[in-house]
C-alpha cells in the first residue's frame, strides 16, 4: 500500500505556487513537486537497512527555477537535441531557440521543466497535467500533456500521454540523476551498468547523431554484460557517456515495456532496473557537472557524480527519416511508459 500525502505549498519569487507530494511504499519514499514534475527526493534502503536519498537535487523549489542540469525534471516538448534547432513539418520550417552549443535541447529556454503543472492525487501516485500553447518555444500545435507517477512496492512507473492540434515533434522523459551510494557521493565509478542494446548512435562534436546506427559489438559501448563504470570510462573517448542506446523499434516489442538497463552498486547492494516502451535510452554520466551547483544539504556534485537513464526517442529523430517517427499527429495519442525498480541484491 502506498501512502500519498500533500505537503505545504510554496510560493515562487515572481508568482506561482509549487505543490509537493510524498509517495511512500514499504521500500521507497519519494517526493515530487508540481514545478517540472520534478522528483526532488528518492530514498531507499541499502543492504544494512540504512536509508539514503539516491537522486541529485536542491533543497527548495527556487533552486529548480534555474536548474541548468534539469535535475529530476520532466523535459519536453522534445527531450534531447535537435540539430541547429531546426525541423520541417508539412513543408514549413520551424526555428527553435539555440540553447546547447549550436543546437536546441530539452524543449527550449522555458521547457516543461520550468512549467508549473496541475496535480491530481491518485490512490498510489500523482497525475500532473499541462497545456502547451500553439507556438510555445517555437513548436506547432496546442499540446495537452499528462504525466502520471505511480509507486507500488519497489516499482515506480511513469506514464506520459499527450494530444496535439497540429503535427508536432514530441519526446518526453524524466531527467533524474542517480547515485546509488547516495547523492553527494563524489563519483559513480564503483557502479556496474548493463544496457540491453545491440546498437548505439555515434555523435558529432556537437553531440548530434551522425545518422549511423552502429553495432555495439567490439566497442566500449558494448554494455550488454555488466561493466564497472569507472573502468569503462577510461576506454571511452571524450568526456564520458552521453549517447543513445537503440532498443526495440517495433510497436509490439515496445508494448512489452521490457527491461533495458540495470545498475548495481556492490558496496550498498542497491540495484536499479529500468524498463520502457520507448525505442531508446540516453545513458549519461553527468559529464557537465562541475561542483558549481550547491545541492541538497550543501552537497557538491562534481563530474561523474551521477548517471541518467533517459528513456526516449532517438535524438534529432525529427530530422532523420530513418530514425523512429518523432511526430505526433492530431487525433493520435502519445502514450509511453517507463518503470524503475529499486531493490537490494
Amino acid at each position: 500500500m502506498t501512502e500519498v500525502t500533500k505537503d505545504a505549498c510554496e510560493s515562487l519569487p515572481g508568482g506561482g505556487t509549487v505543490e509537493k507530494f510524498q509517495l511512500k511504499s514499504e521500500s521507497v519514499t519519494m517526493e515530487i513537486i508540481s514545478l517540472g514534475c520534478i522528483i526532488t527526493a528518492l530514498k531507499t534502503k541499502d543492504k544494512t537497512g540504512k536509508i539514503n536519498d539516491i537522486v541529485l537535487g536542491f533543497d527548495n523549489p527556487e533552486g529548480y527555477l534555474a536548474n541548468p542540469r534539469f535535475f529530476g525534471a520532466v523535459v519536453g516538448r522534445v527531450a534531447n537535441r535537435i540539430a541547429k534547432g531546426k525541423f520541417t513539418v508539412n513543408g514549413k520550417e520551424y526555428q527553435l531557440a539555440i540553447n546547447n552549443g549550436p543546437n536546441a535541447i530539452h524543449g527550449g529556454l522555458k521547457g516543461f521543466d520550468k512549467a508549473i503543472w496541475t496535480p491530481e492525487a491518485l490512490p498510489s501516485g500523482v497525475r500532473f497535467s499541462l497545456t502547451s500553447a500553439d507556438g510555445e518555444e517555437g513548436f506547432p500545435g496546442e499540446l495537452k500533456v499528462w504525466v502520471t507517477y505511480i509507486l507500488e512496492g519497489e516499482m515506480l512507473t511513469i506514464n506520459y500521454r499527450a494530444q496535439t492540434t497540429k503535427s508536432t515533434p514530441i519526446n518526453l522523459t524524466n531527467h533524474s540523476y542517480f547515485n546509488l551510494a547516495g547523492h553527494g557521493t563524489p563519483d559513480i565509478y564503483d557502479h556496474e551498468v548493463s544496457i540491453m542494446a545491440e546498437a548505439y548512435l555515434p555523435v558529432d562534436d556537437t553531440m548530434i547523431p551522425t545518422g549511423e546506427v552502429k553495432p555495439v559489438q567490439d566497442s566500449p559501448f558494448d554494455l550488454r554484460k555488466p561493466v564497472q563504470i569507472g573502468q569503462r570510462l577510461k576506454k571511452l573517448p571524450g568526456l564520458g557517456f552521453d549517447h543513445n542506446f537503440c532498443l526495440s523499434t517495433t510497436k509490439e516489442q515496445q508494448k512489452q515495456q521490457q527491461l533495458c538497463a540495470r545498475v548495481y552498486h556492490p558496496p550498498s547492494g542497491r540495484v536499479l532496473e529500468v524498463g520502457t516502451s520507448q525505442p531508446g535510452v540516453q545513458f549519461y554520466t553527468a559529464n557537465f557537472l562541475d561542483s558549481s551547483l550547491k545541492g541538497k544539504g550543501g552537497a557538491v556534485y562534481p563530474k561523474h557524480s551521477a548517471f541518467c537513464l533517459e528513456t526516449q526517442n532517438w535524438p534529432d529523430a525529427v530530422n532523420k527519416p530513418h530514425f523512429p517517427d518523432a511526430l505526433l499527429q492530431p487525433g493520435e495519442d502519445y502514450n509511453q511508459t517507463t518503470w524503475f525498480r529499486f531493490y537490494v541484491a
